[in-house]
């Protein structure tokens, strides 16, 4: 009882958290103090509390409720496929994240499960795996749909800045030239999305630039439960989509797949970081900067090889591709995000799969939805969601 009550007070802060997330994004609110007003924090925070128009908590509900339901499908899909298989297993454990308006945050950093069972087969480690992503993608493609199918009018974008009015319908061109550097926030894209701006939209006068998606709640939702489920299904270790990959193909294969996604996967979130005008630019300072980067590599990969020379080998092919594809293509950018998730993945949660007693291969129909997850990752992964200028 005691437990169950841990997991509701998680739950009910997350979604308080994203609700007022929803409010910061959607209708442009942050905890301030006002001009000439001399309020501790405390009272600032109270006179936000009390402030609240009905309409902006309408858009931050509007954000928490389809975000929260997708990630409660995903947690709940793991749930009852682990005790279809009588696996110890919690109820979900939300996170909350929020910074009270001082920094940007979406107000989760998702929830999670623990199964205290030992997991005796690929087809259960299969099925707990995938089912969590399928059950909050279905959610998320309902919500997507929706966002795109019930865009409001192009005007829409004045009631949260009502500055962009002197620009007209030229505002993008205008808005953000002369943005301080650092405060240029931008939202990434994936496959998904682009197919949807491209058939689901009446009027592409509607579609939000990459700048103001955030004050779209159900854009933002549903991209947002792009962002977690691409994450969940990295086919790397024992993240979901590891464990769908080890299901697959097997231990053996597994072995050398697993790795191989991972150094791609630190190649792509690198991208962008250094390019050869840098060097040339400010020669002694970046050498410095490429020492520390060639070491945090180093750090990264060292897991996935006990041969030290095998992991000198990939961090400098590593970084001398990421320096080629930006010499070729100048425009790419990567995700620093995903070189601190790579972190987390090559130092802690590891990169390989643990064996399992029962090696049976997977029956057809679990390899074609299998299959089918995978390419859920690729049309959901965005290889920079959030980029920062």
């Amino acid at each position: 009882m005691k437990k169950g009550l841990l997991h509701l007070f998680l739950f009910l802060l997350t979604f308080t958290a994203t609700t007022f997330a929803g409010m910061e994004w959607t209708a442009g609110r942050f905890i301030s103090v006002p001009e000439g007003e001399d309020w501790t924090f405390i009272e600032a925070v109270w006179h936000y509390l009390t402030d609240i128009e009905k309409a902006d908590l309408i858009k931050g509900l509007t954000y928490s409720i389809p975000f929260l339901t997708i990630l409660t499908f995903h947690e709940f899909g793991h749930y009852f496929t682990a005790k279809y298989y009588k696996l110890k297993v919690t109820l979900p454990f939300y996170i909350p994240f929020w910074f009270l308006g001082l920094m940007p945050a979406i107000g989760t950093m998702g929830a999670f499960i623990r199964i205290k069972s030992m997991i005796r087969s690929r087809k259960e480690f299969f099925d707990v795996g995938i089912a969590g992503p399928l059950a909050g993608f279905i959610v998320a493609l309902f919500v997507i749909f929706y966002g795109f199918t019930h865009l409001p009018e192009p005007d829409y974008i004045y009631e949260i800045h009502p500055e962009y009015k002197e620009f007209g319908a030229n505002y993008e061109e205008e808005a953000y030239k002369d943005l301080p550097e650092g405060a240029n926030l931008q939202m990434g894209t994936n496959l998904l999305y682009e197919f949807c701006k491209a058939y689901l939209v009446d009027d592409p006068a509607k579609l939000p630039n990459p700048h103001e998606i955030m004050h779209y709640p159900w854009l933002l939702a549903g991209f947002l439960a792009c962002f977690f489920t691409a994450l969940n299904l990295i086919p790397i270790g024992q993240l979901d989509g590891g464990h769908i990959l080890y299901g697959l193909i097997g231990s053996k294969n597994h072995r050398i797949a697993s790795p191989a996604f991972f150094v791609l996967f630190i190649f792509i979130g690198g991208l962008g970081i250094f390019s050869v005008q840098d060097f040339i630019e400010n020669f002694d300072y970046n050498m410095q900067m490429v020492a520390f980067y060639l070491l945090f590599l180093f750090f990264v990969f060292d897991k996935i090889s006990k041969n030290k020379l095998h992991i000198v080998l990939i961090v400098f092919g590593v970084f001398s591709l990421q320096l080629l594809v930006k010499y070729i293509f100048p425009e790419v950018i990567g995700f620093s995000g995903w070189l601190v998730f790579g972190l987390l993945l090559g130092r802690v949660l590891g990169v390989y799969h643990p064996e399992t007693y029962e090696r049976k291969p997977l029956d057809t129909k679990r390899k074609v939805i299998g299959w089918i997850s995978l390419f859920i990752f690729v049309i959901s992964f965005s290889p920079a969601p959030f980029i920062i200028t």
